[in-house]
């Protein structure tokens, strides 16, 4: 399958809510890098990655979700993602204002 082609149904799982469909398209050392101090920092492996998603799913209310992209570059892909968020742990509101995931 072509970068195109795998950016579009990434990107097209990611916007109809199918993460699990998405998901299924991660090579087994996918890895997970995160601005942010704390053991989620760097995840390494398809199951660390999806627990990682778990944990971040029960742990908030998510109020809206926008995906955009994809934008092929090459070899690689990027999509933005925007979430209105609630983190559960302490009831804040939060914006997320971007996050990109790369495809090499």
């Amino acid at each position: 399958m072509s970068v195109r082609a795998t950016a579009h149904k990434f990107a097209d799982a990611c916007k109809a809510g199918k993460f699990e469909d998405a998901e299924a398209m991660w090579a087994e050392d996918v890895a997970s890098f995160e601005d942010m101090d704390g053991p989620m920092r760097e995840m390494r492996g398809r199951q660390a990655v999806h627990d990682k998603g778990v944990w971040w799913f029960e742990n908030h209310t998510i109020h809206k979700s926008e995906t955009e992209g994809p934008f092929v570059h090459g070899d690689q892909f990027a999509l933005i993602f925007r979430m209105d968020i609630t983190r559960k742990s302490d009831g804040e509101r939060i914006k997320i204002a971007d996050e990109r995931f790369f495809y090499a």
